[in-house]
């Protein structure tokens, strides 16, 4: 019995999990670029059940569940809906590729291209981190700014720079780091294949009736996880309150 209960709270802890993620996923449906979470879990490893020795040996029964863990959180990377803005400095990438951008951190990837220009000229995006380009951080002061589908970038006419969009071979091993923003996960930049729109946002990969969906089941399985630990407590109050007095 209390292995029971073991069993059904791991299962309430993943499922608590799987709740955070899909609340974050919702609290991120109107966020530019973002890109939804999956928690994945796993078995533990099965135990082998065996009867006691009664002078022919330990015959196995059968096998045991011991639970369940999660695993990690899946980043879908499946490109959201595309919507205009009319802002000349909002970019958006159809296909593969992600904007590298510099932090105070290294180089970062993004989809999230809401950027704006600084006091200096320079494209950022909204917490002020320099996107990049062929000739280093990217300059769009003047009057005039326009975005090829190619990522160069025209300023009164006159081609400046070229935006660095790039991609990744295995884009599952990028890992988040918040604000939209990604780090390559150790792999090489590649030329991206997606080109850039302008005065247009990508905005999130987040189906909100799907989420509110798992959402709900979760919070079932959650609810039938705890009725087992409520029901293997009362059991093991029996066992010792009424059985040990027979």
């Amino acid at each position: 019995m209390i292995k029971g209960i073991y069993t059904a709270a791991s299962g309430m802890m993943a499922e608590t999990w799987r709740t955070d993620t899909i609340a974050n996923n919702l609290a991120n449906v109107s966020t530019a670029g973002f890109k939804r979470d999956v928690t994945v879990t796993k078995d533990f490893h099965d135990l082998v059940v065996q009867r006691i020795s009664d002078g022919q040996g330990q015959p196995v029964i059968g096998r045991m569940g011991a639970g369940v863990l999660v695993d990690q959180n899946y980043t879908v990377q499946a490109a959201g809906s595309v919507r205009a803005t009319d802002n000349a400095l909002d970019l958006a990438i159809e296909g593969r590729g992600f904007f590298a951008v510099q932090t105070p951190a290294g180089i970062r990837y993004t989809r999230n291209g809401a950027f704006v220009e600084n006091r200096d000229g320079e494209l950022v995006t909204q917490d002020g981190y320099q996107v990049l380009g062929r000739n280093g951080p990217v300059q769009v002061q003047g009057n005039s700014v326009v975005v090829t589908p190619e990522g160069r970038v025209l300023i009164d006419g006159e081609e400046r720079d070229q935006i660095r969009v790039v991609a990744f071979a295995n884009e599952r091993l990028m890992a988040k780091e918040g604000n939209s923003l990604f780090t390559s996960g150790g792999q090489v930049e590649r030329p991206a294949t997606g080109t850039v729109r302008q005065g247009f946002l990508e905005m999130s990969n987040v189906n909100p009736v799907a989420e509110m969906v798992n959402l709900i089941a979760s919070y079932r399985a959650y609810e039938l996880n705890a009725k087992v630990v409520q029901t293997h407590d009362e059991l093991l109050d029996k066992a010792v309150n009424e059985v040990a007095k027979v």
